[in-house]
């Protein structure tokens, strides 16, 4: 899988600078370029069909099993709730790690646009009220996202709130937007299999 930009929101403090978080960032960003697809496969190569239609395109969850496969080799915790950490009850992330400067959240974006701005809202108040040091959202570019799920999270329609997120007062932490995208197309390889809750049928 291909990383076609990267996003920074906010980088403040010395968890910015730390090596700890250059470490961690590395390697989320090889674990993300090692999501592929057929399973097994050295590349992320996409059926190339819209997924606007019932029936039709590629799902999503498949596509976040690989990575979070590949994170909890490098000790994150999947499905971490961080009412563990707080009293508060802010709700799952798909993955948390615990590291000398406090805990980093990241998200794969499987749900609606909708999700995408939960998922932000509650990583940048995570790091607003210092529950985390850092959070990352992985999403689709425009691209990519055509052969998806019809209506899942993606880039381009974040992109008019980007300033809202900048503009969470911090002193230390970091949040970024990881923007993915296949490396090929082909009606050779076999489809995403999509789940059966909400959207995901369509």
């Amino acid at each position: 899988m291909k990383i076609i930009h990267i996003e920074t929101l906010i980088s403040v403090g010395a968890f910015s600078k730390s090596r700890i978080w250059k470490t961690t960032r590395k390697a989320v960003h090889k674990a993300i370029r090692a999501v592929s697809w057929p399973p097994g496969a050295q590349r992320f190569t996409i059926y190339p069909e819209s997924g606007k239609k019932r029936g039709k395109g590629n799902g999503v969850k498949p596509i976040k099993s690989g990575l979070m496969i590949e994170l909890k080799e490098q000790k994150w915790q999947l499905e971490a709730a961080l009412e563990l950490i707080t009293n508060d009850k802010p709700g799952k992330f798909d993955a948390i790690l615990e590291t000398a400067y406090g805990h980093v959240a990241l998200e794969w974006e499987t749900g609606n646009i909708s999700s995408s701005h939960r998922a932000l809202n509650k990583m940048a108040l995570g790091i607003m009220k210092q529950w985390l040091i850092g959070g990352v959202l992985v999403v689709p570019t425009r691209e990519f996202y055509q052969y998806l799920t019809d209506r899942v999270g993606n880039w381009n329609e974040l992109v008019p709130y980007l300033d809202l997120w900048r503009s969470v007062p911090c002193k230390n932490g970091v949040l970024e937007i990881v923007v993915v995208e296949h490396d090929a197309v082909s009606k050779k390889v076999p489809k995403i299999p999509k789940g059966t809750d909400g959207r995901a049928i369509q």
